[in-house]
């Protein structure tokens, strides 16, 4: 039977849509319950469904958001969720149908950039997609140092409400804009997270804790999320649990770290999805007290409207080459740019001269937020080049300082 790819979804495609993606992801949810609360946000014009007969057999879902970029630009992205093909549809070109029905819409909404966090590592690079950003788990032994220096604020722990979650979403705000690879985040995301809404497969609400910081001018400039997992081994071992931990100054990121480390029963504090280039080490009296642990990629990028993109994004160095892009699943395939770059601005034309490097398109997309390094991004792939040093002159080109860093799940 032929599949049929279908756009926009209808109100009562999503018990369909919820059962294909919880049996991709190996879960049971209650089908119902599930369907009804994503109606609040799965939007039909961006849901791309799959259906062998009466059958739903994949998806493809996206949302708009924005990416901060380096130097600090933003840009609007499609942040791509959900995409999943049942177990019994597998090698049947379903996916490949879905992305390139979801990537003509999104270039139609007039977004550059799509942005997904990939299950399996294999999948997206195909697509055009590359991984841009990493993270890391830390572990603190927090009978092993201290962090010094006395408090510049307060710290109060907030009530579960919508108040705190009005609070601490205009902390992120603000900070989100300061760090490439960080996003816009959707309502429900906040509801969820501070347990105004119950989670759609569960039907639990949240119930951890949220600390803000408040300055001298007691305005609140900094929170964090954790929960907590209470032990006791010939004493208390406790583990905080560290989800999400945001400040706009200095001063309130190394109080809310202390504060951490203070709880009284805790011996370990573990923080995921943390930045590689986290400051916390540096601020403690033992360094060594943080083990760096798993090391992962985060944030994939597929660039859409390529002149846009790479016009938007600061750089820190001089150079102009041009770039023979390879894009497999796109209208156009290969095409060939000028890149004209440095700290004053950039331009990006489409050129006929010869080029001074072909690569892949995922490839730009990983070196994009200026984290990962094109000459690793292109291993495998490869890349050619023209002129002798054109690599590492790209290479160094999208290159920048600060390491970027998505703190969202989505």
């Amino acid at each position: 039977m032929t599949i049929e790819i279908r756009n926009p979804a209808a109100p009562e495609d999503y018990a369909a849509a919820i059962d294909v993606m919880s049996t991709a992801f190996l879960e049971r949810p209650d089908v119902e319950r599930a369907a009804a609360s994503i109606r609040t946000h799965w939007l039909p014009d961006r849901t791309w469904i799959a259906w062998d007969g009466s059958r739903a057999c994949g998806n493809f879902r996206s949302w708009a958001t924005e990416l901060t970029l380096p130097g600090g630009a933003t840009l609007p992205a499609a942040a791509v969720s959900a995409v999943s093909v049942l177990p019994t549809h597998r090698r049947r070109g379903i996916l490949n149908r879905l992305v390139a029905a979801a990537h003509d819409g999104m270039v139609e909404a007039g977004e550059p950039l799509a942005i997904l966090l990939a299950s399996e590592y294999p999948i997206y690079g195909r697509y055009g997609y590359g991984p841009a950003t990493r993270d890391a788990t830390l572990t603190v032994h927090t009978k092993e140092t201290t962090l010094p220096g006395e408090p510049a604020g307060s710290i109060e722990l907030a009530a579960l409400d919508a108040t705190t979650r009005d609070a601490i979403r205009d902390v992120y705000e603000i900070a989100r804009r300061r760090v490439p690879g960080e996003i816009w985040r959707r309502d429900v995301t906040w509801n969820l997270d501070t347990a105004q809404e119950e989670d759609a497969f569960d039907g639990k609400r949240w119930s951890g804790f949220i600390a803000l910081h408040r300055d001298a001018a007691d305005s609140v400039d900094g929170y964090v999320r954790y929960r907590t997992d209470p032990k006791w081994e010939h004493g208390p071992t406790g583990e905080i649990d560290v989800l999400d931990l945001h400040a706009r100054t200095d001063e309130a990121y190394a109080d809310l770290w202390r504060f951490l480390l203070s709880v009284d029963l805790v011996t370990t504090v573990k923080a995921a999805n943390r930045p590689l280039g986290e400051p916390l080490p540096w601020l403690l009296s033992n360094p060594r007290a943080v083990a760096v642990g798993r090391v992962a990629d985060r944030l994939w990028v597929r660039i859409l409207e390529l002149p846009r993109a790479l016009e938007a994004r600061t750089y820190e160095r001089q150079a102009t080459v041009v770039l023979e892009v390879v894009d497999d699943v796109a209208r156009g395939g290969t095409r060939r740019w000028r890149l004209e770059a440095g700290p004053g601005g950039a331009t990006c034309r489409a050129s006929s001269a010869p080029p001074d490097l072909t690569l892949p398109l995922a490839g730009i997309g990983a070196a994009y937020l200026g984290g990962t390094r094109l000459r690793d991004a292109v291993r495998q792939t490869g890349a050619d080049e023209h002129r002798a040093g054109a690599l590492a002159e790209a290479d160094a080109l999208f290159r920048t300082g600060e390491e970027p860093w998505c703190s969202t799940f989505f």
